[in-house]
């Protein structure tokens, strides 16, 4: 295995090479990987919007991750640590553990009739089987897709008719910190539903929540695992897709965004060495689920396909048993890089603020945090920084691109970090901020952010069974570029700011701003764990700014104080012209399984327009919560 780029070269070095020699850049990165046939063509730009990295390739993703480590000699190494505070256990899988389990699983698919590009739906919780099981399709060139675990049976019935999946892989129940929600009756509902009906159901029973199985269909995974033969891994081209996960919120027909094999791979392993700096045999750990882009890159893959050891976490980051589950975790396991979501540390500050618990672990193994998933406030990044010092660093991407699109490279070069910005572009990523007419914005200027073609390997190369859809959806704002639905600026050193979604920028009188830069001022405010801005309407100034916030644990003062702080704070920091005046104290702000803030939904509420429930939601419960807060202050007419 040699080594993934030519040198440590600058960033602007690394940069300037991948966007002028993309071919020869990513050419090199894949020499990290073993291929069973090298490519035709690094990069195929036959049928531009629609291109495709390393065609002609041939290589087993599977593979890559797990035997060709056992063969290289890290069959001893664990390649996942599953720790699970609701089940209060702990399990070491190593290399050659894993290569045994995936090999089996994959055999028990193979004799259900599973075969190279058939479809697998994974309905699991935070268990190793998960990664076994997405493993085990890419083993033998199955396309798995993974159902968030929990997720309804309606959204799931909706999956099931777009993938039309041979079989399906589910866990009899999840867990969580207060309950067992039982899979297997929203498994039986959505099939029932849907018009598509797959052919068998391997249930994964566990002893918190065992299902009941009906004859004929569904499979007892360890019964099934015992009697399989190994299955080898079977070689699949580089542009056959080896996922579709499906974007959330998605209304009607869902979006099934496609991940091919060796553009996948290859950008994988490179961002674990380029973006997190992180060396084979490392203890990586992102704190998310198998259902999120997030599992899928930096649980499952990246780490395996680079030879680190992978953390599956079963628990939370307050509540199993406290605030100080994330520190307990990086020292029991001495884990180098940790990923998760800003949620999750607003979550870990809002119930420790001072971080008293911190005290008890010992992290010196711990090099950087990486957070990603929704725009990261400075406060929470200066936190997170000061009780645990070492580099913080806010990274931006999304379920279509797979990995990051900015990023602070520490395995490049480590440049100065700007609270508020993921810092520059990732090499091979030729980011712009256009205006509507798709003309470049000054320095400061807000736009909308936009990705040059062709995009780097181990993006979408289109949408599940809908080309029309990918490029309407994506590519025809501007021809040439990809549309990432979010706005925000670059300052003249080229630093990003990403600071809402397009449709967060709200129009004041004339003047567009961005509710992502009135939240981070609210969120700079010392009694303030979370907050989100909307934009409500206003017959006189066409919106106007909502602020709401969540107060830290222990914050025993007026609201009314607070709430006069924080609409002066917006008023020094951002001007008059944000005619900022409201500000609402809420119990809890309403949130998807991953962590993202709802504020499309909060703004119907508070516009009094009905609204869909998301599919996506953390607690639905906590719209009627929303709906009384907002009623209170004058909102929500219809409410």
């Amino acid at each position: 295995m040699g080594d993934q780029t030519r040198g440590n070269g600058s960033y602007e070095d690394e940069y300037r090479r991948s966007i002028a020699d993309p071919e020869g850049f990513w050419g090199e990165a894949a020499e990290a990987l073993h291929w069973e046939r090298r490519w035709d063509k690094v990069l195929d730009t036959l049928k531009p919007p629609f291109y495709r990295w390393f065609a002609g390739g041939e290589l087993n993703t599977c593979y890559n991750a797990v035997d060709r480590h056992v063969d290289n000699g890290r069959a001893d190494q664990p390649a996942i640590i599953h720790d699970s505070p609701v089940t209060d256990s702990k399990t070491v899988i190593t290399y050659a553990e894993l290569k045994d389990r995936v090999a089996r699983f994959a055999g028990v698919l193979r004799d259900l009739g599973v075969v190279k590009g058939d479809r697998v739906i994974v309905y699991m919780p935070m268990v190793p089987e998960a990664a076994v099981a997405m493993l085990a399709c890419a083993r033998i060139g199955a396309i798995h897709s993974v159902v968030f675990g929990g997720f309804s049976a309606k959204e799931l019935a909706t999956r099931i008719d777009d993938a039309k999946p041979k079989v399906m892989v589910a866990g009899s129940c999840g867990i969580e910190p207060n309950r067992v929600v039982h899979y297997k009756p929203l498994l039986d509902s959505a099939i029932e539903s849907a018009s598509h009906k797959p052919a068998h159901c391997v249930i994964l029973q566990r002893d918190q929540g065992r299902a009941e199985m009906l004859e004929g269909r569904d499979v007892d995974w360890a019964e099934a695992a015992a009697a399989a033969a190994p299955a080898d891994c079977v070689p699949v081209a580089a542009t056959d897709p080896l996922y579709i996960l499906y974007t959330s919120g998605t209304t009607g027909q869902p979006k099934g965004v496609v991940r091919d094999n060796g553009g996948h791979a290859v950008a994988m392993a490179w961002s674990m060495k380029h973006v997190y700096g992180v060396e084979p045999g490392e203890v990586y750990w992102a704190a998310s689920d198998v259902g999120w882009v997030v599992g899928h890159s930096y649980i499952v893959y990246a780490p395996l396909l680079h030879g680190c050891t992978t953390v599956v976490y079963e628990g939370k980051p307050v509540g199993t048993p406290d605030a100080g589950a994330f520190w307990r975790v990086i020292e029991e396991h001495g884990v180098s890089i940790l990923f998760t979501a800003p949620t999750a540390f607003r979550a870990i500050k809002r119930d420790d603020p001072k971080a008293e618990h911190l005290k008890r672990y010992d992290t010196g193994k711990l090099r950087a945090l990486f957070l990603a998933g929704e725009r990261c406030d400075p406060d929470t990044l200066e936190w997170a920084g000061g009780i645990l010092g070492v580099p913080v660093v806010d990274h931006w991407w999304q379920t279509e691109t797979g990995w990051a699109i900015a990023a602070n490279c520490l395995g490049i070069e480590q440049l100065p970090i700007k609270p508020g910005s993921p810092t520059r572009p990732v090499p091979g990523y030729d980011v712009q901020v256009l205006d509507d007419a798709g003309e470049p914005v000054g320095a400061g200027d807000i736009g909308r952010i936009m990705i040059k073609l062709p995009m780097p390997p181990g993006c979408l190369p289109t949408l599940w069974g809908n080309d029309e859809r990918f490029v309407q959806s994506y590519l025809s704002a501007q021809p040439g570029y990809y549309l990432t639905g979010d706005a925000g600026y670059m300052d003249e050193d080229g630093y990003l700011f990403v600071m809402s979604r397009i449709d967060d920028i709200i129009n004041v009188a004339g003047h567009r701003l961005s509710t992502g830069g009135m939240e981070a001022v609210l969120a700079g405010h010392p009694d303030v764990a979370e907050c989100a801005v909307i934009g409500v309407a206003d017959q006189l100034k066409g919106e106007l700014p909502l602020g709401m916030v969540v107060l830290k644990a222990g914050v025993d003062r007026d609201n009314a104080d607070i709430c006069g702080e924080l609409v002066k704070l917006v008023r020094e920091q951002i001007g008059p012209v944000a005619a900022f005046k409201t500000v609402i104290v809420v119990d809890r702000l309403p949130k998807t399984r991953s962590g993202k803030i709802l504020r499309g939904t909060m703004k119907a509420i508070a516009d009094g327009k009905d609204y869909r429930m998301p599919a996506t939601i953390d607690d639905p419960a906590i719209l009627g919560e929303i709906e009384q807060f907002l009623g209170a202050a004058g909102y929500a007419k219809h409410a």
